[in-house]
């Protein structure tokens, strides 16, 4: 079983600018810029209304095996490496597990999902269970699941293998400290390389779309304003002008 050291973050400036972006404009743009697919598939959002973005903290799970990984609950904690993950937790940070799909293991429960909304967690991505529902949703932890579970994490067929190592996550590579937005529309990865350019992109397609949205509402035609047609892109620089991008 491995844990590595504490993951390197990107700078805050780039958080917040991609916090204004979200997770199909930034899914989209990145498509674009050559990556095939940054959508975690499974994980659907269960905090409706809650968008994050935020450095990955990884979990990895593998299938269990019994020598490795005793059945008790609270035998020797410290050997539980799903704790260890949050452990390296810092405000503004989110968890993502590559939990195999299993739906059978609560991953975190009340517990340590409390610990970790206490040191500034801002979400969890699990391709996976967690278990204490009705307790969970209380913390107001904003949450991307496969599903629920009344299990704890050893009634199951995986185990905690790793912490801050490269994971699959419901189909795509998380590397320690790539950023995560996350909303209604599903999570996304960001390549913490791409992230600069992704970030320029994304805030010059979402000023176009304010006008856009703007026009289409007014009954403006589709074929003109959606992408911007040579004729909309006149109207659009001289609406920009008069209403510079805050």
């Amino acid at each position: 079983m491995i844990t590595t050291p504490d993951i390197t973050r990107p700078p805050k400036e780039l958080i917040e600018g991609l916090a204004h972006i979200g997770s199909a404009t930034t899914s989209g743009e990145l498509h674009r810029m050559g990556i095939r697919s940054p959508h975690i598939q499974g994980p659907v959002a269960w905090s409706p209304g809650k968008s994050v973005v935020g450095p990955a903290l990884t979990l990895q799970c593998m299938p269990k095996r019994e020598d490795l990984y005793p059945e008790g609950e609270y035998i020797d904690p410290e050997t539980q490496l799903h704790r260890h993950v949050l452990y390296h937790t810092q405000p503004g940070d989110i968890v993502v597990v590559d939990a195999r799909g299993d739906m059978m293991s609560g991953i975190f429960g009340e517990m340590m999902l409390t610990f970790f909304k206490g040191r500034g967690g801002a979400g969890v991505v699990i391709d996976g269970c967690v278990r204490d529902y009705p307790h969970v949703k209380q913390i107001d932890l904003p949450l991307w699941l496969r599903g629920v579970t009344p299990n704890y994490h050893t009634q199951t067929n995986i185990f905690p293998f790793a912490v801050n190592v490269p994971i699959a996550c419901g189909g795509v590579l998380v590397m320690p400290g790539d950023i995560i937005v996350a909303d209604d529309d599903g999570a996304v990865v960001v390549p913490i390389k791409l992230a600069p350019e992704l970030l320029k992109r994304a805030s010059e397609h979402h000023e176009w779309e304010e006008f856009t949205h703007m026009k289409l509402s007014q009954g403006g035609h589709l074929r003109k304003y959606y992408p911007l047609s040579e004729e909309a892109q006149v109207e659009y620089a001289a609406w920009r002008k008069e209403h510079p991008a805050s």
